[in-house]
């Protein structure tokens, strides 16, 4: 199954890739030249020791030299024009995938985020790093090794299977370079992943690490892992080198040992100096390939790291179809028999669930942690989808909307808020590049917000760093709360809202939630404290993952909660269901 997943992803890269199938057969072209005039130093030594000292003719000397420069030149522009189409190539690549990538980072991490999916627009950027590098170039110029291998056998035999004998051991040095340094690349890569995704934790609750004293505790475990991190380099490290420094000793040996069985020749009478020099350069030539893409190695390795792992994530999470545009839905949410099993679990964590939320209702809906509260949340908002039942709005299945499309009919308030990096006015508008200032504020004004923005220096303009909030609990709510509230939506559903309110916070979020019933839209409200069910005419109470009780609000508290009457006289206290 695994092996069809890869397969279906990494024909989807190859046909990003073939869309520039062309540029590839210019670079070809462009290659078969390049190579050609790649001659030019070879048959120039030639024509200066066999002819040029031999009839002691400086106009001979003068004119060959002038033509050596002119086909070096053209040599140079082949070169640097494929370089340039190469370097495109890349940039359409990455641009033809990264939003395919980074829906299917997101997508994926929405529901089962680990190491190798947080990696996946890295891995974009490894593939498009050697396609814009030389050693993608030394691809096309490797097919001409065993020609400049030929042309060194027509100087003479014994230089040609000199050249062919060191041309096996470099390729067998980088064979067993990738053989033995696959694995250390590999333990690298992941070690270094989890110390920086540890650094990026540590950096985000850098205030609760140093308000609760964990700073030496949080060192002790990060550099642990970064240890192991710095241990596993080394050791990919050590194994490079070694093969790098081989490969350079070896060839540095084939060329004066090129020379040395050159000169050799030349004594016995077997062939000409000329011959010898040029052998010596054309052995340079056919083995360059071969030495950049030892050099360059590492970033080889990475790339096909990147290709698999992008092969894996691309067809695991296939692209989303796109939907038949529908027209703006009624507040009415309906669930019938629906099952939710978490990804990556095999137990449901909602069974059998049947409700109805009609416009201008509230629903609450409470229980016990881990009732399935927050579960129900991220299936109506799309996050997680049914394994079994449905849910609709407004008599649509919620898969048969466009996700940004869902996410404008569906406002969501999250138990923990997060924001980003940009300006309050940002935050709100949803990260719009072009926020429309109106909707900003009338978000705000519903969230009852907009006062609390105006206090900030800046206003809505201020600018928030998502690693270092300098805002409070309420305030990061009441932003979150304009955030769900921007896109105007006909149902919101706000998972523990006023966990970090205070009773003015509490006091505008009912207010909220009055006036988007009064406006025909509907609420529902996971809640642990009572407060926050105080305008809600529907309960829902659910238990490890099934509806206990659903109805009227005051018939479900009398029914199935000890302490209804205090609960309604006082509705900040907690409850206890029976």
């Amino acid at each position: 199954m695994q092996n069809r997943v890869q397969k279906m992803g990494a024909a989807e890269l190859r046909r990003a890739r073939a869309e520039t199938r062309n540029l590839y057969w210019l670079v070809g072209v462009f290659s078969l030249f390049a190579n050609l005039l790649m001659l030019t130093g070879p048959l120039y030594m030639l024509s200066v020791y066999d002819r040029v000292l031999g009839s002691r003719s400086e106009e001979t000397l003068i004119a060959l030299s002038l033509l050596v420069l002119f086909l070096y030149g053209v040599m140079g522009i082949l070169d640097y024009t494929r370089s340039r189409i190469m370097a495109r190539v890349g940039a359409r690549f990455q641009t033809r995938l990264d939003r395919r990538v980074f829906d299917a980072v997101v997508r994926k991490s929405a529901v089962a985020p680990d190491l190798q999916t947080q990696s996946g627009l890295a891995d974009l950027e490894a593939v498009q790093r050697f396609m814009t590098s030389p050693v993608l170039i030394a691809f096309f110029d490797l097919p001409w090794t065993p020609i400049f291998l030929a042309g060194i056998f027509m100087f003479h035999p014994m230089l040609g299977w000199l050249a062919v004998g060191g041309g096996v051991l470099l390729i067998l040095i980088a064979f067993l370079n990738q053989w033995l340094s696959r694995e250390p690349q590999l333990r690298a890569g992941i070690a270094d992943q989890q110390a920086g995704s540890m650094s990026d934790q540590l950096r985000i609750e850098a205030e609760m690490v140093q308000a609760m004293g964990m700073r030496d505790a949080a060192f002790t475990r990060w550099s642990k892992i970064r240890s192991c991190a710095l241990k596993e380099q080394i050791s990919a490290t050590d194994v490079g080198g070694t093969f790098t420094s081989l490969t350079k000793m070896l060839r540095l040996f084939l060329q004066s040992a090129m020379l040395g069985l050159g000169a050799y020749l030349v004594l016995q009478n077997e062939m000409t100096a000329g011959a010898m020099i040029a052998g010596s350069i054309l052995l340079g030539r056919a083995l360059a390939p071969i030495e950049m893409m030892l050099n360059q190695w590492p970033l080889v390795q990475r790339a096909s790291k990147g290709w698999d792992n992008l092969a894996e994530l691309l067809g695991t999470v296939r692209p989303e179809q796109s939907r038949t545009a529908l027209p703006r839905p009624k507040a009415r949410l309906v669930a019938k028999s629906l099952t939710v099993v978490p990804p990556g679990e095999k137990q449901a964590s909602l069974r059998g669930l049947n409700f109805e939320l009609k416009p201008g209702e509230a629903l609450g809906v409470i229980g016990p942690s881990g009732a399935g509260k927050s579960t129900l949340a991220r299936c109506i908002t799309g996050v997680w989808r049914p394994a079994g039942g449905s849910i609709r709005l407004d008599s649509a299945a919620l898969d048969q909307y466009e996700p940004d499309v869902l996410g404008q009919h569906i406002g969501y308030l999250p138990q923990r808020v997060q924001l980003f990096d940009g300006t309050i006015a940002e935050n709100i508008a949803r990260l719009a590049e072009k926020p429309d200032d109106v909707a900003v504020v009338e978000a705000a004004k519903k969230a009852e917000a907009h006062e609390m923005i105006l206090e900030f220096p800046e206003g809505y303009d201020t600018r928030i760093n998502a690693g270092q909030q300098r805002l409070s609990g309420g305030q990061i709510q009441r932003i979150g709360l304009a955030r769900a509230l921007y896109a105007d939506p006909v149902i919101m559903v706000l998972d523990e809202p006023n966990s970090n309110l205070d009773n003015d916070g509490t006091e505008a979020l009912n207010r909220a939630i009055r006036a988007m019933k009064a406006d025909g839209r509907s609420v529902m409200i996971m809640a642990h404290r009572p407060s926050a069910i105080a305008e809600c005419e529907m309960l829902l109470i659910l238990d490890q993952g099934a509806r206990v009780a659903f109805g009227p609000k005051d018939d479900v508290l009398k029914s199935n909660v000890q302490n209804h009457r205090q609960i309604t006289q006082a509705p900040r206290r907690a409850w206890g269901i029976s």
